[in-house]
């Protein structure tokens, strides 16, 4: 009897990484105070280091973990809270110096535009260009623009144009806004305050409101094929999709199609570094491993050591739905781009 050949080491494309770049540092540090948290970039702390490094100290940490490419995105908030006149060329600025970075290391790594959101025009033209003229995969939007809610029609012109290019958007946290975190998160100190309002709940809460809100407002009916990625285990979403289900039914609210559609057509959803099987098995039995992908959250979670291979290598999932999600489950979202 012939030995079968060893299966191929899984390849994993890790899709919420994170960079900054000083000038965007510099236009945060402008904003008035209270107009937005900073998550990392300001300092010489180690995630601030690692944030503004897309080079071999990058590439070494990823060789550590088990990851293969890193899709980079500028860290949250991004420029969704920066005045108009300012968002769009910081936000250029950026996706210039990331495909600068990504010359170098085309192999090891891919791109999330930045969009200018406060220009709603101006984040259409620069999905644009930054698919058409850089090369990059898709983009990357930190929730709400200010206090703009993301399904505000004023966006209609950008969901157009990722739609038309066939790329995802991948929706990603942000602080929720002051009379949020004032109402819900606040009263227990400075640490917890921030646990429970940022990292803990309120960043899950807040950025799987702005998907349901777009679901309901009727986005993705106006465009079916939008793909719209999300991150830790889907934001709270996919564990409250059938109870919202059913009070839909109760009071015989309006939807196109059943949340669980919506979910299954234009959802997909990563871990963030967060490995655990239960999610896993919970998001395969809700919306099927063809819909997950992989995240490793860098530099935010500890995932050295090999953590990320050694979570799917170990997970309680068949070998091929181990390689769709480490890998094959991007291809194929990219597979949609009608510009190559």
């Amino acid at each position: 009897m012939t030995d079968m050949p060893p299966r191929p080491a899984t390849r994993i494309i890790a899709l919420e990484e994170h960079f900054v770049t000083p000038d965007v540092v510099k236009a945060w540090q402008a904003l008035p105070p209270g107009r937005m948290t900073i998550s990392g970039g300001a300092d010489d702390d180690k995630i601030s280091l690692h944030l503004l490094e897309i080079g071999e100290d990058r590439i070494a940490a990823m060789d550590d973990q088990g990851v293969d490419v890193q899709v980079l995105s500028l860290n949250s908030p991004g420029v969704q809270s920066l005045d108009p006149a300012n968002a769009t060329p910081v936000a250029r600025d950026a996706n210039d110096a990331l495909a600068a970075a990504i010359s170098k290391h085309p192999d090891r790594f891919q791109g999330f535009a930045a969009l200018p959101t406060p220009d709603p025009d101006a984040a259409a033209a620069e999905l644009e260009r930054a698919v058409t003229e850089l090369g990059f995969v898709g983009a990357l939007i930190n929730g709400r623009t200010g206090t703009t809610n993301a399904d505000a029609r004023q966006f209609d012109n950008l969901y157009a144009t990722a739609e038309r290019l066939g790329v995802p958007l991948y929706f990603h946290p942000q602080t929720p806004s002051e009379p949020v975190l004032e109402a819900y998160y606040s009263g227990f100190g400075q640490a917890v305050d921030f646990i429970l309002g940022n990292p803990g709940i309120g960043w899950h809460y807040e950025t799987g409101m702005q998907i349901l809100r777009m679901i309901f407002a009727g986005v993705f009916d106006r465009y079916p094929q939008l793909q719209v990625v999300t991150g830790h285990w889907g934001e709270v979403i996919l564990f409250y999709l059938e109870r919202t289900q059913q009070m839909i039914d109760a009071m015989g609210a309006h939807l196109d199609r059943p949340l669980a559609d919506y979910a299954r057509e234009n959802l997909w959803v990563t871990g963030s570094g967060l490995l655990s099987d239960r999610y896993l098995r919970w998001s395969i039995e809700v919306i099927g491993a063809d819909r997950i992908m992989s995240a490793v959250d860098y530099p935010y979670i500890d995932n050295s050591g090999g953590a990320a291979r050694r979570f799917l290598d170990n997970a309680p999932i068949s070998p091929d739905q181990r390689d769709a999600i480490g890998s094959g489950n991007w291809e194929r979202l990219l597979a949609r781009r009608t510009i190559r």
